[in-house]
């Protein structure tokens, strides 16, 4: 494990802390927006990058669509960018059109993080937002534990706890390739999930919850991520809701290379993964070793509370009450 300076952003120093795993996996974590900047993974073909990444602190702040950040408070969209709790109506900070984003303007994927704890292969960062940030009730501690394990597993534990009652739904935003090539619509694709969450143009949830079969949306099986994609119709910024019980650790997802036969699983605590293609990608500066990033560059695999919950009685909650503690437990484990 090392830490040294990556940077600064408006005077205050950036740390990257690079951690080494038992099976030779290695990952770099800044302290800003707890963002993982590379992930390498040993395979049969050598080590293999995994995630998109950016050179410097100056293009995260400039060009990262929240690339490998944990975003929040409230990760995903809230619409009208306000809801209401205990009788109170909470005005938020709108950052896309009238909605909000993954917490607003300042949300947690563009703040500085703490570290807190470090060992060779884990790493604890924590930040503390408080009563009224961003619109949101309550100060909040929020705290992300990165770990690699043994078998190619790299686990993300998000933990949060407030003095009053305040929507909390915390998640990594990862931009997965897994061979390096120019776009992901080979990757095969398989969700464990039978149902979506369909949205309005805007990408706020209609309210509904229907069925993916039939649909574009059905990736029970593993399928190329580009078959549907033959023109803009289908663009996925999608919520899935997942099977078993909420709060668990199972099977989300499963992503192969068909290129390099390296494999990646999503498992995790909670109801939902947004599964976004990239369709937005268009990177102005290099990526990591070179690389230009453009649209369907890395697809994300985002575990979740539904978006726009505070708003929907009928999702699972994502309101956490003081002594209270919210917590996500999601693993991703490659092999290959």
């Amino acid at each position: 494990m090392t830490i040294e300076r990556f940077g600064a952003v408006e005077g205050k120093d950036v740390f990257q802390v690079t951690l080494t795993g038992p099976d030779g996996v290695e990952m770099r974590v800044l302290t800003w927006g707890a963002v993982i900047r590379d992930l390498v993974v040993p395979s049969a073909s050598g080590p293999q990058g995994v995630l998109l990444g950016l050179n410097s602190v100056e293009d995260y702040v400039a060009h990262s669509p929240y690339f490998g950040a944990i975003v929040g408070r409230h990760a995903n969209r809230i619409g009208r960018a306000r809801f209401t709790l205990n009788g109170e109506t909470y005005k938020l900070d709108a950052n896309e059109g009238a909605n909000q984003l993954h917490g607003g303007t300042m949300g947690f994927g563009t703040r500085l993080w703490s570290i807190v704890d470090q060992t060779k292969s884990s790493v604890t960062l924590s930040l503390v937002s408080d009563d009224g940030d961003m619109g949101y009730p309550g100060r909040l501690i929020a705290t992300c534990v990165y770990t690699l394990l043994p078998s190619r597993i790299v686990r993300v534990e998000l933990t949060a706890t407030t003095d009053k009652a305040t929507p909390v739904n915390l998640t990594t935003h990862g931009y997965f390739n897994l061979d390096g090539s120019a776009d992901i619509l080979s990757h095969r694709l398989m969700i464990a999930g039978d149902y979506i969450t369909p949205t309005h143009p805007d990408l706020i949830p209609t309210g509904e919850i229907v069925r993916v079969e039939g649909s574009a949306y059905d990736f029970r099986k593993p399928m190329p991520i580009g078959a549907e994609l033959i023109n803009d119709d289908t663009l996925y910024d999608t919520n899935f809701v997942l099977r078993g019980p909420y709060g668990v650790l199972r099977q989300a997802a499963f992503l192969e290379s068909q290129k390099n036969g390296m494999t990646m699983e999503l498992w995790t605590t909670e109801p939902g993964v947004q599964f976004y293609a990239g369709h937005l990608i268009d990177i102005p500066v290099s990526g990591l070793n070179g690389a230009k990033y453009g649209r369907h560059a890395g697809l994300c695999l985002e575990p979740q509370r539904f978006p726009d919950s505070p708003n929907n009685a009928h999702f699972p909650s994502s309101i956490l009450d003081p002594g209270q503690v919210s917590k996500q437990v999601s693993e991703f484990r490659f092999s290959g």
